[in-house]
C-alpha cells in the first residue's frame, strides 16, 4: 500500500499514470542538490547556499536520507514515511512524496528525512522504529529539531499515525495521507471478506489464506476474474465481491466519476481495481504477512455477510446488476453465510494488532487527506480512525480533508502543499483554521502550473462507516 509511483510492480501505474507522471521518483532531490557523505561531525543544517543531502544506513540495514535547505534551516524537520513495497522489491530511502513538494519545503527552510525501512512487504514492525531512529540520526548529524512533523502516504500514512501513537513526545504534528488508518487487523479482515466472497462465488480453486505458492495463486485469481468479467452473472458477482470492501466504482485519476446509477461503468471500474491493484495483496502478498505473523491473522467467524452487504456503499449497484443478470442475490448471500468459516491464529492477530492497530489516543495535531475514489485504501479508513480518536476523547486534535478524485494517493503537489500549510498554521497558531474546499482549491491553484498538473479538487465529504472496524482500548501516557 505504497504511493502509486511505487506500486508499478503490481500494475498500479495504470491507475495513476496521470498523477505519477507529474514528478518522477519520490526521493529525487532538486537539481541544485549537493551530495555529502555521512560524516557524523555535527555539521550545520542549511545556510550553505546549496541543498545538501546526506545518506547512510541504520544498524538494522535500513538506509536513510536527510536533506537540508540551501538557506537557513527554520528548526522544523519533516519525516516522510513511504508506502508498501512488494516483498523483495526495490526499496530506496525516500524523504518526500514527490520532488515538487520536497522543493517547496526546502525552499521554505524545512529539513527533510526518511528511511527505507529494513524490510519490504508489511514492514510496520521495522518501519516505526527505523523512522524514529532516523530522527535521532538527524539530531546527531546536526541538532535536535525544535519541531518534527511526521507525514507519509498509504502504508506510510499508517506508519505516520503509528509514530505519533508510539512516540508521542518525538513529534509536533502529523499528516497521514491516503493512510491505512483502519489499522492492520481491520484492513486484512476486510481483504479476507472480499477474497472469501470471490472464492465462494467465482473461483473455488483459489486459496484465501495459508497458500505458499503466491504466484500461482495470483495467476489463478487473475484468470478467474477475467473470465467472470465476460458474463452478466460474473460481473454481478464481482460487484458483490467489491461491495465486501466498499471498493468505489471509479478508477482512473482525472476521469469523471460515473453517474450514481451508471452501474455498468461502476462495475467496470471495480474490475480494474480488482484485477490490476487489489488482487496481488489478497491473493499473493498475504503470504508474506502470514509468514511474519506466524499464521493467519484474519477471520470470517461471526461475520454476517448479508449484514455486511446491507451496510456497503455499493449495495444499490449490486442489487441492480443481480436483477439484470437474473441471479438471486439472496441465494449468493446465503452461500457466503453458510460456507465453512475461517478462523484466525490468536498469536497472529496480536502481531498484526501490534503492527499496527490504533487506540485513537493522540497528543499532537493530526491532519489527514484522502481521495474519495481510492479503491486500494478506501476512504472509509478515515471514518475508522476518526471513530477511534473520538472515543479516546481527542477529537479536537484531528481534522480530515478530502480530494474528489479517483486513484490511490492521487494528490497533486499543490494539494499536498496546501494540506501541509493547514497543518503548519495549526502548529503556529495553536488553533485549527481549515479553509472551505473552495478556499483550499484557490490556495492550491495559486501555487502554479508545475504543482497543478490536474486542477485541485478539495471537496466536502463524509466517508461511510468502515465495514470491519478493529481498535485497541485507548490508554493515557
Amino acid at each position: 500500500m505504497r504511493h502509486t509511483k511505487r506500486l508499478s510492480a503490481v500494475a498500479m501505474a495504470a491507475a495513476a499514470l496521470a498523477v505519477a507522471a507529474m514528478a518522477g521518483p519520490a526521493s529525487a532531490a532538486p537539481a541544485s542538490a549537493a551530495r555529502a557523505a555521512h560524516g557524523g561531525d555535527g555539521k550545520t543544517c542549511g545556510g550553505t547556499g546549496t541543498i545538501t543531502t546526506v545518506s547512510g544506513a541504520l544498524s538494522d540495514g535500513a538506509t536513510y536520507e536527510l536533506q537540508c535547505p540551501s538557506g537557513p534551516w527554520n528548526g522544523t524537520l519533516f519525516l516522510f514515511s513511504h508506502g508498501y513495497v512488494q516483498p523483495g522489491g526495490s526499496n530506496p530511502a525516500a524523504d518526500a512524496s514527490d520532488p515538487v513538494t520536497a522543493g517547496w519545503l526546502l525552499a521554505n527552510g524545512y529539513a527533510l528525512a526518511g528511511s527505507s525501512y529494513a524490510t519490504t512487504g508489511w514492514s510496520v514492525q521495522q518501519a516505526i522504529p527505523d523512522q524514529a531512529a532516523t530522527v535521532a540520526v538527524f539530531g546527531s548529524d546536526y541538532r535536535a529539531p525544535r519541531h518534527t512533523v511526521a507525514w507519509g502516504e498509504s502504508l506510510g500514512g499508517m506508519i505516520t499515525a503509528g509514530l505519533v501513537q508510539d512516540y508521542p513526545r518525538l513529534f509536533s504534528a502529523a499528516l497521514p495521507a491516503c493512510g491505512v488508518l483502519s489499522g492492520g487487523v481491520a484492513t486484512w479482515n476486510t481483504a479476507l471478506d472480499a477474497a472469501f466472497a470471490f472464492q465462494q462465488l467465482v473461483a473455488p480453486n483459489v486459496k484465501v489464506t495459508g497458500y505458499t505458492d503466491a504466484a500461482a495463486n495470483l495467476t489463478a485469481a487473475e484468470t478467474a476474474v477475467a473470465a467472470a468479467q465476460q458474463t452478466p452473472q460474473g460481473r454481478a458477482r464481482l460487484a458483490l465481491v467489491a461491495a465486501m470492501s466498499d471498493t468505489p466504482g471509479w478508477f482512473t485519476p482525472g476521469s469523471p466519476e460515473p453517474a450514481a446509477t451508471d452501474y455498468t461503468a461502476q462495475e467496470a471500474n471495480q474490475f480494474e481495481w480488482e484485477s490490476e491493484v487489489t488482487f496481488p495483496f489478497v491473493f499473493a502478498f498475504r503470504a508474506e504477512l502470514e509468514a511474519r505473523a506466524g499464521g493467519n491473522p484474519s477471520w470470517t467467524t461471526g461475520v454476517n455477510f448479508a449484514a455486511q452487504f446491507a451496510a456497503s456503499t455499493d449495495r444499490r449497484e449490486v442489487e441492480a446488476l443481480y436483477a439484470s443478470a437474473g441471479l438471486s442475490l439472496g441465494a449468493d448471500l446465503r452461500t457466503l453465510n453458510t460456507a465453512p468459516r475461517i478462523s484466525a491464529n490468536p498469536a497472529s492477530v496480536r502481531y498484526l494488532a501490534d503492527n499496527i492497530a490504533y487506540t485513537g489516543r493522540i497528543s499532537v495535531p493530526v491532519l489527514t487527506i484522502h481521495t474519495t475514489g481510492d479503491g486500494l485504501v478506501v476512504p472509509e479508513n478515515e471514518q475508522a480512525y476518526r471513530q477511534a480518536v473520538d472515543q479516546a476523547g481527542d477529537a479536537s486534535l484531528l481534522r480530515q480533508v478530502f480530494v474528489d478524485r479517483a486513484g490511490h494517493c492521487a494528490f497533486t503537489p499543490a494539494e499536498m502543499i496546501t494540506a501541509i500549510g493547514v497543518l503548519l498554521d495549526r502548529m503556529t497558531t495553536g488553533r485549527w483554521h481549515v479553509p472551505s474546499p473552495a478556499q483550499l482549491n484557490a490556495a492550491a491553484a495559486a501555487l502554479g502550473t508545475t504543482a497543478n498538473v490536474i486542477a485541485p479538487e478539495f471537496t466536502t465529504y463524509q466517508p461511510a462507516p468502515y465495514l470491519r472496524p478493529f481498535n485497541l482500548p485507548a490508554r493515557r501516557w
